[in-house]
């Protein structure tokens, strides 16, 4: 499964799709700005709000989550990579986030 930078993320969300995966408890902490929340446990149902045609980044709290639905997308037809180091990267770098 192919892996990106947060740097990489940076430049790309703004054409390609966020899905951020983890838990409501966790995204209270703030996400990047324009990502879609879909908890992991939540995707199989919800696959249908992402757009099949457009990359998506696939963000957790630390990339492990993010890797395992990163790879799934990819074997369902997506174009789908995981931002290494998650949002503690993410937010350890000072980039934006809404809450």
């Amino acid at each position: 499964m192919p892996e990106i930078t947060i740097t990489d993320a940076n430049q790309r969300r703004a054409q390609d799709q966020v899905l951020d995966v983890r838990e409501d408890f966790e995204v209270v902490e703030g996400m990047i700005p324009g990502a879609l929340h879909i908890p992991m446990g939540q995707l199989g149902a919800r696959l249908g709000e992402l757009d099949q045609s457009r990359p998506v980044i696939v963000v957790c709290r630390s990339g492990n989550r993010s890797a395992r639905v990163a790879e799934a997308l990819n074997q369902a037809g997506y174009t789908a990579d995981t931002m290494a180091g998650g949002m503690m990267a993410w937010q350890g770098s000072g980039l934006p986030t809404d809450r």
